[in-house]
């Protein structure tokens, strides 16, 4: 398997001002796609999709684009559980419910880097963490899907009719 992070940032429209380097990259990762002898299960991820070259997105060079939107209720809980536990603590002790609820429009990232906050307080506080204050840090935090609505939301209405759900 290969996992190209971020392609736009290698591969992008309107790339003129590199020198050609991502067009020359574009060609050999095609060149390399439609020669390779060995199967090999090439996955992407492109958070501004629309600056990929058409070519790139055919099918039989990416039989399938996948929108992943932010993630609903459930998953942000499961997110906040994953984080607590990987730092030591026992999700069951925090209200996954309420946590969950505030942080509506936030990212994995962003309630991660929740948590690594509330960390922080903790540490300069009680010494205990507590639903409060990560509640208290995720009020604190504007995410991106306030803070770029505009751009959040053009790319839902992009991806509406032209890509897979993964949610």
């Amino acid at each position: 398997m290969l996992w190209i992070d971020e392609i736009e940032k290698g591969i992008s429209i309107g790339g003129e001002n590199d020198g050609g380097v991502s067009q020359r990259v574009l060609g050999t990762l095609l060149t390399w796609m439609a020669e390779k002898k060995e199967p090999v299960f090439v996955v992407a991820t492109a958070n501004n999709v629309q600056t990929l070259p058409p070519e790139l997105l055919r099918k039989g060079r990416f039989d399938e684009v996948f929108f992943v939107d932010l993630p609903d209720e459930k998953m942000r809980q499961e997110i906040f559980s994953i984080h607590l536990k990987k730092r030591g603590f026992d999700p069951a002790s925090f209200d996954l419910d309420s946590l969950s609820q505030v942080s509506h429009g936030f990212s994995g990232a962003e309630i991660e880097q929740a948590i690594v906050s509330g960390l922080y307080s903790m540490a300069s506080g009680s010494g205990i963490l507590t639903n409060d204050i990560l509640i208290t840090e995720v009020k604190a935090t504007r995410p991106l899907s306030v803070l770029m609505a505009e751009q959040v939301d053009a790319l839902r209405d992009w991806a509406r009719d032209r890509t897979v759900s993964a949610n």
